[in-house]
């Protein structure tokens, strides 16, 4: 099956989320020209990815988080998703009882918000928020999928977690490093566990193939977006070869 993806590449403004809101939506106003069936921010695109600022602690970081459940920001991104018939992964802080996450907010094509993903491997400035505590998979009308947030990505489990549950493509909305390091490392975890990956970052669009190819890396003194199609059963036909790796793992032999 295939799909239509556009990543954003922009550089929002720290602490300013009514700022990076009119950015984002000006951003899909142009995308919208262009029918996607996925549209991935950058981490924590809405606060600017605040918590890297030493002004932030772990408790007025909650002065730059959103109730996803009630806030004006969501409710405009929301229609978008629902008038354009486009899945929406949206960086933000995301309130919450418990405190403030790193989250990824699912919409739906019908502007439902489906669900979200909590960063699970907060270090440095990322112990400002609450851990997530699961790395799971969504469902949608073109199969399973995964999302990871920026560090998430540098532990080879989490890749291969999200692709054992089934997911073809993992949507990974980041704001810390990019570049050439980056770049192989994507490749490597595309290619050990089979699976697309579409990294997300204001200075870098990276989209890479289950065979460790690059599809899309464009760095961000270009357009605020790219956007690419892809054919999923490419990643069930890479896993179905003769040399697949996920197929002929040896948990026999495996110490963890």
């Amino acid at each position: 099956m295939n799909i239509r993806i556009a990543q954003i590449r922009v550089v929002p403004e720290k602490g300013k989320l009514r700022e990076n809101h009119a950015k984002l939506m000006s951003v899909l106003s142009e995308i919208a020209g262009h029918w996607v069936d996925v549209v991935v921010t950058p981490e924590c695109f809405l606060d600017g990815y605040v918590s890297t600022e030493e002004w932030v602690d772990a408790n007025n970081i909650k002065d730059y988080a959103i109730d996803p459940f009630a806030n004006a920001y969501v409710g405009s991104i929301s229609a978008w998703a629902r008038n354009h018939s486009a899945w929406v992964i949206l960086g933000c802080s995301r309130l919450s009882p418990q405190g403030v996450y790193n989250t990824a907010l699912v919409f739906n094509r019908r502007g439902d918000l489906h669900g979200f993903y909590d960063k699970t491997h907060c270090q440095t400035h990322d112990k400002k928020y609450v851990p997530g505590q699961k790395i799971g998979v969504f469902d949608s009308d073109f199969g399973v999928f995964g999302v990871m947030i920026c560090a998430d990505r540098r532990w080879p489990e989490t890749v291969r977690s999200l692709a054992l549950q089934g997911a073809r493509i993992i949507f990974n909305p980041s704001y810390g490093m990019h570049g050439v390091m980056n770049l192989r490392m994507m490749q490597t975890r595309s290619y050990e566990s089979e699976i697309f990956i579409a990294f997300t970052h204001p200075c870098q669009s990276l989209l890479t193939d289950p065979t460790g190819k690059v599809i899309e890396n464009v760095p961000g003194n270009d357009s605020c977006f790219s956007i690419n199609e892809i054919d999923l059963s490419e990643a069930d036909r890479i896993r179905q070869s003769e040399s697949a790796h996920l197929r002929d793992r040896r948990t026999d032999i495996y110490s963890c």
